[in-house]
C-alpha cells in the first residue's frame, strides 16, 4: 500500500514540475491540451474523493456509480476552461493530496476491504491506485512528448 500511495502521489510532482510549460500545447491533432488533460485528471479526483474515500474513511456507503465517461470528461474539460492555470495547479494538488492523506489515516482494514459501490460492483482501494496510477502515467507520458519539461 505504502508504495501505491508513493507511485499515486507522483502526479502531483509532475503538474508542478510542468508548472511553467505551455498547457495549451495539444497532445496530438485533434487531441486535448495539457490544460486539458491536468482538469480531466483533477475531476475525476474530486470524484473518487467525494464518492468513495472520503465515504469509506467516514463508515459510510459508497456513492460511486459507473459513469458515462465520455460526458464525464468532456464536463471536466469545459469545467476547467473557467479556471486559471493557478486555480486548476491549486485544485489537482488538493484533491490528490485529499485522497492520499485520507488514506493514510485509515486503519489497515479500511485500506484492505473490498467495498460495494451504488451500482453494486465491488471497489477496492488498491484496484483504485493501481488503475488511476496507470492512468495517470498513461497521460503523463503523453504530455512528456510534446513539451520540453527539462
Amino acid at each position: 500500500m505504502e508504495d501505491l500511495l508513493k507511485q499515486f502521489e507522483e502526479w502531483n510532482d509532475f503538474v508542478i514540475r510542468i508548472r511553467d510549460a505551455d498547457w495549451n500545447v495539444p497532445l496530438g491533432e485533434g487531441k486535448w491540451r495539457i490544460y486539458d488533460v491536468v482538469s480531466h485528471i483533477m475531476f475525476w479526483d474530486q470524484y473518487f474523493f467525494d464518492e468513495a474515500i472520503e465515504r469509506i474513511s467516514n463508515g459510510r456507503k459508497l456513492t460511486l456509480k459507473h459513469l458515462d465517461y465520455d460526458q464525464f470528461n468532456r464536463e471536466a474539460v469545459e469545467k476547467g476552461k473557467n479556471l486559471t492555470k493557478e486555480q486548476l495547479i491549486e485544485l489537482t494538488v488538493k484533491y490528490r493530496n485529499a485522497i492520499l492523506d485520507t488514506i493514510k489515516s485509515m486503519s489497515e482494514d479500511q485500506r484492505s476491504k473490498t467495498y460495494t459501490d451504488a451500482d453494486g460492483n465491488d471497489f477496492s482501494i488498491a484496484t483504485y491506485l493501481r488503475d488511476f496510477i496507470w492512468h495517470d502515467r498513461h497521460h503523463m507520458r503523453q504530455m512528456e512528448k510534446v513539451i520540453n519539461i527539462g
